[in-house]
């Protein structure tokens, strides 16, 4: 099967091996379980990735997040809570490992949850070099992936084809910080053309590194200042996705291990009578942001049901 799908003749599919087996890497096919639900729905998707880390299934429940590669002090801090924050709601951070906006998305998520970096070469070549530590770490709470053969080198064309990828694994893309001609551009781009959701956050109107995200904002873009600003948009995805794992009758339900401290803390207020969401919020002493964001993710978890009126119950 991998010589069908590589192409590769007996001595290139050895070397191929040896280095997939020297990186602790491994290919999974378009035909295998393993393969993200979301990538398989875009148009010509990658027949085989190599993969160092784990897919899981919850990472359909994706964003991807890109920008400059020369972003300002806003834009990192701006970045990296979005990320940490997505990635502790149980959202996978996507991007693309590249210098900037990329590896500060991926900094911010790996410390609270799940993320994926897509390269643009082979899993040998980890580009740049100087986050082949941050690489590792993420294949330890995530993924690294390729559509390339290991031995790829980051060639300026493998890029847009890498940037596909990206999209194609998310619900939605978020663009922090591109210039007029940002390569982040083209991700969104995709984005569009896959029917996916778009998101950017907007930067001042005097800096050159803001004026790609803020035309996207223009042109439709949902502006984005919170976390809870892209959940509102990919709920019903989010919801449809929990649905599938547990099953409608909600008899999946973690245990309280599985649970962060503020969802157990929240789960604490709920019975099996209905409490709206203004008590919850004051119970726990909370903004109704913060507290829908946690209800979210409990939810998603199986853990309580939404009730009409914005009333929730423990299930």
């Amino acid at each position: 099967l991998a010589e069908k799908i590589t192409h590769l003749d007996d001595k290139r599919l050895l070397k191929e091996m040896r280095l997939m087996d020297k990186r602790g890497a491994r290919a999974v096919s378009i035909f295998d379980k393993e393969y993200p639900e979301n990538l398989k729905n875009i148009y010509s998707p990658p027949v085989l990735l190599y993969v160092r880390g784990e897919i899981k299934p919850e990472d359909f429940n994706a964003v991807a997040i890109v920008g400059s590669r020369r972003p300002s002090h806003y834009g990192i801090s701006t970045c990296e809570r979005l990320a940490s924050q997505l990635a502790s709601m149980g959202i996978t951070v996507i991007s693309g490992l590249a210098r900037g906006i990329d590896t500060t998305a991926h900094r911010g998520a790996v410390k609270t949850g799940r993320t994926i970096a897509v390269l643009g070469s082979g899993l040998d070549y980890i580009y740049p070099a100087e986050n082949k530590k941050l690489a590792g770490e993420i294949s330890e709470k995530g993924a690294v992936i390729s559509e390339f053969p290991m031995d790829t080198p980051p060639n300026r064309r493998n890029f847009p084809r890498r940037n596909r990828v990206i999209s194609g694994l998310s619900l939605g893309v978020l663009v922090v910080e591109a210039s007029e001609k940002s390569g982040s551009l083209i991700t969104a781009n995709f984005a569009l053309e896959e029917n996916r959701e778009l998101f950017a956050v907007p930067g001042q109107v005097n800096s050159e590194t803001s004026i790609g995200s803020n035309s996207l904002i223009k042109q439709g873009a949902k502006l984005v200042e919170k976390p809870e600003d892209i959940i509102t948009e990919i709920e019903n995805n989010l919801k449809f996705a929990a649905l599938q794992k547990h099953g409608q009758d909600g008899s999946t339900t973690p245990a309280d291990k599985a649970l962060s401290d503020e969802e157990k803390n929240v789960k604490r207020f709920l019975s099996h009578e209905p409490v709206y969401i203004d008590e919850l919020a004051k119970k726990g002493n909370m903004s109704v942001s913060k507290i829908s964001a946690l209800l979210l993710a409990l939810e998603l978890k199986n853990v309580i049901k939404e009730l009409p009126g914005k009333n929730f119950i423990l299930r």
